[in-house]
């Protein structure tokens, strides 16, 4: 970011008129993955299940994405195929939300794409918002506020969000968190070259 080294706190911006790049941040997040079988005997507190991946790469430049959202919205869609589910079904998305002004705008194209007219009824919020840009892990953080989201029924919020960008017109969470019924989240990660994965998490009563 460019305009708000004297105000960190408030740098990372997702989605805002007033954003101008990430914020570098770092972290680690852990999660045991095991057949529901075997949770189930060893009674686990199970936070969801995996129930569908999508990935696509569609090498249009080495950083840069391509501004149509086409392939970010295939892995989306790619991802519901495989669990089976429409997207209507969705109830949160976990955004990548680097708050650049090329890769929010694209990201909202590409939700729309995915999703048609129900994109306008989402929760979805950016974690890195709040926590800054982790890079490598940042699939991960996605998949730590999505399991929040399932099994306490909150969304977190995208923080910062005080004058949302006239392409970006969604619903972000802005600044504060919400009550909501989730029981299907989708993580989304959008990577340099046009790396796509989604991955659909839900919930297990």
């Amino acid at each position: 970011t460019r305009d708000w080294n004297d105000q960190p706190h408030r740098a990372s911006r997702p989605f805002d008129k007033q954003r101008s790049g990430i914020v570098v941040g770092e972290g680690a997040w852990i999660f045991v993955l095991e057949t529901l079988e075997n949770a189930i005997k060893r009674d686990a507190k199970i936070y969801a299940e995996i129930s569908g991946y999508g990935s696509t790469c569609d090498a249009y430049h080495r950083v840069r994405l391509e501004e149509n959202g086409v392939e970010p919205a295939r892995a989306m869609q790619l991802a519901m195929s495989d669990a089976g589910i429409a997207s209507e079904k969705v109830d949160y998305v976990n955004l990548h939300g680097t708050s650049t002004l090329l890769n929010d705008r694209i990201e909202t194209q590409s939700i729309k794409n995915a999703f048609g007219e129900h994109a306008y009824k989402l929760k979805m919020s950016a974690t890195k918002s709040q926590i800054g840009h982790p890079q490598g892990a940042s699939g991960a953080a996605g998949i730590g506020a999505a399991l929040l989201a399932l099994n306490e029924q909150i969304i977190a919020p995208t923080i910062n969000l005080d004058e949302p960008d006239e392409s970006c017109d969604l619903d972000y969470t802005p600044n504060r968190a919400q009550k909501a019924d989730v029981k299907t989240a989708l993580c989304n990660c959008i990577g340099f070259g046009s790396k796509n994965s989604a991955l659909i998490l839900e919930k297990n009563d």
